[in-house]
């Protein structure tokens, strides 16, 4: 066999290059590819790139030995003659196939360095920190501070709080994955791969039972549990894919594998609008029925749900271009910065107004202790919501709260109903106790009196009067107590 090879070499040598035909001829494949493989390195030793160029190409295009090797060669190849576009090509399948991603800043390169296509590459897979990596961990390490401090509060609603934090850091946890897929760190920690993902599905709950909670306080129930099942669903559906090895999940990586990502997609737009659709009804049927919050807990809500609104949006513009690998341009980032202005959004309001947080249980804390007072009512649900209609009558058109010694005992009258009974429709249905509820309505009548241009004429004392309060200074501290401005700050801002 020896003399075999020797002769096939000494026949060989004659001429540089073999022909398809003389490849063909050859009937031994393991002494032909042996010969062709001593043949390249021989030339590219002898600095004859071109020609140790087409061996291997030879050699790659019958499939004579294992291409990972040829893929790496011919990359050095190319950069030996300045050809930084196929170096380049030829770097990235050698990356592609070995999963080595060293081998992109071997020392072989160094003479197409500045290259474009080269540049390209290495931005492409080098690790790397850019302006929108340093944002990323710097919004997602604040909301995570952020995080922790909203549970920390001693007077505050621990339940809303806790939904609003995880609400906070899983926008936060999802932000500081993007950074690191911005610093390219996904190809040096496999294990990230679909890190934040089994949460998708989590962030429509979250915000829904956090204004269920702070606009009805609403007590959750076993069967609340149900909307964790699609979470539980998604982990099973990527559990085998959690357990793969780490280059098996570089590979997938590397080749843009991401297996169920349009279901995924699609289905968490689906998620995320259904609970925006809840939330928004909420909100609304909040607004409508005159539900009593103060002025800046209405604006932060207002505003969650405007934030959460340009969330769901830009996720479908996102959506789509991930599911099309199109990870830059204008939309993409889109996404990525309605995520983080609403992390910083919530991380401003804990720190510039945090009685937000912190009056909201004092508020919903005495609701609890009145419904615990009504365990025992004898009165049905059915009676309940007849009485409710009847008292809404009684505030929205004939505007009893105007009677400026209106008393519990004068609307249980109104009402045909005892006294206990009174209070508790106003706490089950209003979330207030009886004078919050007439100061509430009185406030708002006396806001409406003040923006009409006709009654610009009238004094904040006749106002007061107007609206069933005995004298201003009452007046003046419930208004700025539920508006936190004075009633002259508030018309020379609507008025002027």
């Amino acid at each position: 066999m020896s003399i075999y090879v020797l002769a096939l070499f000494i026949l060989c040598t004659s001429s540089s290059l073999f022909s398809k035909n003389d490849i063909e001829g050859i009937v031994n494949k393991d002494i032909n590819s042996h010969y062709l493989l001593f043949s390249a390195k021989k030339q590219y030793e002898d600095k004859k790139f071109v020609q140790a160029i087409d061996t291997y190409q030879k050699i790659l295009e019958h499939q004579l030995v294992d291409s990972v090797y040829v893929f790496r060669e011919l990359a050095f190849s190319y950069a030996e003659i300045d050809d930084a576009d196929q170096a380049s090509l030829y770097i990235e399948k050698y990356i592609m196939s070995s999963l080595d991603l060293s081998f992109i800043g071997h020392s072989y390169f160094e003479q197409i360095s500045n290259s474009e296509s080269y540049q390209k590459l290495l931005k492409k897979y080098m690790r790397k920190v850019d302006l929108w990596s340093i944002f990323c961990f710097y919004v997602g390490f604040i909301g995570g501070f952020i995080a922790l401090v909203l549970n920390l509060g001693k007077r505050s609603n621990k339940i809303a709080n806790l939904l609003m934090s995880l609400f906070v850091l899983l926008h936060s946890f999802f932000i500081i994955h993007l950074g690191l897929y911005f610093m390219n760190y996904e190809y040096y920690l496999p294990h990230t791969l679909y890190m934040s993902t089994s949460f998708s599905f989590l962030y429509g709950p979250l915000i829904y039972f956090y204004f269920k909670r702070v606009t009805t306080n609403y007590i959750f129930k076993l069967s609340d549990l149900l909307h964790l099942v699609p979470t539980v669903l998604l982990v099973v559906l990527l559990y085998p894919i959690y357990t793969l090895s780490p280059e098996e999940k570089l590979r997938m990586m590397l080749h843009k594998e991401r297996p169920y990502m349009a279901l995924i997609s699609i289905s968490k737009l689906i998620s995320l609008l259904v609970y925006g659709v809840l939330v928004f009804k909420m909100y609304v049927s909040s607004v409508r029925r005159n539900t009593f919050f103060p002025r800046i807990v209405s604006i932060w809500q207002r505003n969650i749900v405007i934030f959460c609104s340009v969330y769901i949006i830009s996720y479908a513009i996102y959506s789509i271009l991930i599911i099309q690998y199109m990870h830059n341009g204008f939309l993409f980032y889109l996404q990525v910065v309605s995520m983080a202005l609403l992390v910083l959004y919530v991380s401003y309001t804990a720190f510039v107004q945090p009685s937000i947080f912190g009056k909201l249980k004092m508020e919903a804390d005495t609701s609890i202790h009145e419904l615990d007072k009504y365990k025992k009512s004898g009165l049905t649900q059915s009676l309940s919501l007849e009485l409710k209609e009847k008292l809404l009558y009684l505030l929205d058109t004939e505007k009893i709260y105007k009677q400026n010694d209106i008393t519990l005992q004068n609307i249980a009258e109104l009402l045909d109903t005892t006294r206990h009974n009174a209070s508790q429709i106003i706490n089950e249905h209003f979330g207030l106790n009886f004078f919050e509820l007439i100061n509430k309505y009185r406030i708002d009548e006396a806001k409406e009196l003040l923006r009409r241009e006709k009654d610009k004429n009238f004094t904040i004392i006749n106002v007061a009067y107007e609206v069933g309060f005995n004298n201003k200074v009452t007046f003046n501290k419930s208004f700025k107590k539920y508006n936190q401005i004075t009633p002259s700050e508030y018309i020379k801002s609507f008025l002027t």
